[in-house]
């Protein structure tokens, strides 16, 4: 029977550790027994080598094949219609692994009306997430994918910034993004990352004031994820006595999650 998933959705600009911090999320609800629909919305996230998974076909490679076919006017083949090739199709963008499933949105290319095939992303979208307990979202900062509709609701909105000025106004940009598409979330909240020693300075606290945001907590800078990274391994499987992945689980646990 079809459930309503937690939709959590991980935004912030590009460097931050973002698509680290929600690969580490989903192995963290995995490890609880939820399933996972884990769906990488970023045009240049890494959510599948952060969680150690082969790059699947992404819906916008799916998307612009079957525009491409409209525009040039070409047969929908096997005498199928139009929706049933669009199942089809994008039966081959979701990978199964040990405790979540990936969906890779992509960037969309090239020219046209993606009206109509936006509109079975989103149906395709929807018909996956009913068999989960929980979807999380990797966003570009721009959420572009939640601005267009074509992911569901937003229950949960973690905004991941680094241990800098820069990060944290770049948050708060999201945050008032958010306001405007009046997306209207049930939790928002910012989690700073790579803070020396766990810890924010005076400046990173003013400023995240400034931004009006709410903390929900600190990662620390953690070698472990730099020595995972550099030697090829998915940074989302460091071990789970390491700093960062305790301070996470935290920052889970008070969200309830």
């Amino acid at each position: 029977m079809p459930v309503t998933p937690l939709v959590i959705a991980v935004a912030g600009k590009g460097g931050t550790g973002k698509t680290t911090v929600c690969g580490m999320l989903i192995r963290y609800l995995a490890e609880k027994g939820k399933r996972v629909l884990a769906v990488d919305a970023d045009p240049n996230s890494n959510l599948n080598e952060v969680l150690g998974v082969s790059l699947p076909v992404s819906l916008g490679d799916i998307r612009e094949t079957m525009a491409q076919r409209e525009l040039n006017g070409d047969p929908i083949p096997g005498g199928m219609t139009k929706q049933e090739y669009a199942e089809f199709m994008m039966g081959d963008a979701l990978t199964e692994e040990d405790g979540f499933d990936l969906l890779v949105m992509g960037r969309t290319q090239g020219e046209g009306c993606y009206c109509y095939v936006n509109g079975v992303l989103k149906t395709q979208i929807t018909r996956y997430s009913g068999v989960y307990d929980v979807v999380v979202v990797d966003n570009e900062a721009g959420l572009e994918h939640i601005s267009r509709g074509t992911l569901p609701r937003v229950d949960i909105l973690l905004m991941v910034s680094d241990s800098s000025r820069r990060g944290i106004q770049a948050a708060g940009r999201v945050a008032r993004m958010v306001e405007d598409l009046k997306l209207n979330p049930k939790t928002q909240g910012l989690i700073v990352n790579r803070a020396p020693e766990g810890a924010l300075d005076s400046g990173i606290s003013e400023e995240i004031g400034l931004q009006k945001l709410t903390l929900l907590g600190v990662l620390p800078q953690d070698e472990n994820v730099y020595k995972f990274d550099t030697a090829g391994h998915p940074s989302a499987d460091v071990p789970e006595g390491s700093p960062i992945k305790l301070a996470l689980r935290d920052i889970a646990a008070g969200l309830g999650l």
